[in-house]
């Protein structure tokens, strides 16, 4: 996988983080969801490369990037301190200007980056989601019911870590399965040794949990205090036009109250459609990227 992209593992402050990059042209920065990590990417990088420069990142507590214990006040997995370390990686590496794309969970971060570091984030392409706010607000019995991650995880340890650890292979399968809608069969298999691989740690199972924790406290709080603010940068709400998170909720009304610039669009399948379509989504992604340079071009 990224043949041709470099490794490299870069110290943030308390922690390093793990990453990929390759290709020539603007920056941009790909953030994986859960429970993968930068593997999710390895189909679609290589299509984004031809004319950009792409950085692909394991957050803290994910793949091979380092797994803090959590604090008690979950701050250090906080999508602000993820966010974070991502943009002290983007400098590292020479850019100080990017877009950014995130998925599931690495959408959130990408959402808290563009609102603390508008400098940085040049657009904003999230695949799959909703704001944080509004999918706990907004919880039903059929999406508290679909996703039941969301109230298992932040669970005090070590009750979810035992459970999940006692077999690692089916508790993450499932997640696959049950919230993408196809079979493993449908996964690149070099791609799914990489996601067992990492997730079978016992360490990435404490950092996922605090994930989660952090996002129904703390992340939580930071939103409610930026409910005002509105992402300035031209946002982008990719989704699986058969994937669950549209039939649960409105996404680009969600998204429209958050950002001041939205486009909105789909790709065929689920919530994995970023390894799943990866050409689909390049393409509308490319369109994205070069509406926002046009734009840009005539200002």
């Amino acid at each position: 996988m990224f043949e041709g992209f470099e490794r490299h593992d870069i110290e943030v402050g308390e922690v390093r983080i793990h990453c990929v990059s390759g290709g020539r042209g603007d920056p941009v920065l790909l953030l994986h969801g859960y429970p993968q990590n930068l593997a999710e990417w390895a189909r679609l990088a290589p299509l984004l490369a031809s004319d950009r420069r792409v950085v692909c990142a394991d957050l803290r507590g994910y793949g091979d990037s380092s797994k803090p214990p959590g604090l008690p006040d979950h701050s250090n997995y906080s999508f602000r301190t993820m966010a974070a370390d991502q943009v002290a990686v983007m400098r590292a590496l020479g850019h100080e200007r990017f877009d950014v794309v995130g998925h599931d969970r690495g959408g959130r971060v990408a959402h808290r980056m563009a609102l603390d570091w508008p400098a940085q984030v040049r657009s904003l392409a999230v695949l799959d989601l909703v704001p944080t706010w509004a999918l706990y607000n907004q919880v039903n019995r059929r999406i508290a019911s679909t996703y039941w991650q969301w109230y298992f995880l932040p669970l005090p340890a070590p009750f979810p870590e035992r459970l999940i650890g006692a077999d690692p292979d089916y508790y993450f399968e499932n997640c696959l399965v049950s919230v993408g809608g196809k079979g493993l069969d449908h996964f690149d298999p070099e791609m799914l040794a990489e996601y067992r691989r990492c997730w079978r740690m016992p360490e990435m199972i404490h950092a996922s949990c605090c994930d989660y924790r952090a996002g129904r406290s703390i992340d939580l709080a930071h939103d409610e205090a930026d409910l005002h603010v509105r992402v300035k940068c031209p946002v982008f709400a990719l989704w699986g036009a058969d994937g669950l998170m549209c039939q649960l909720m409105d996404i680009e009304a969600s998204w429209r109250e958050r950002c001041e610039h939205l486009r909105v669009g789909t790709v065929p399948g689920g919530h994995w459609f970023p390894e799943h379509a990866a050409p689909q989504t390049a393409q509308a992604l490319r369109a994205f990227w070069a509406d926002n340079h046009n734009q840009r071009g005539t200002t």
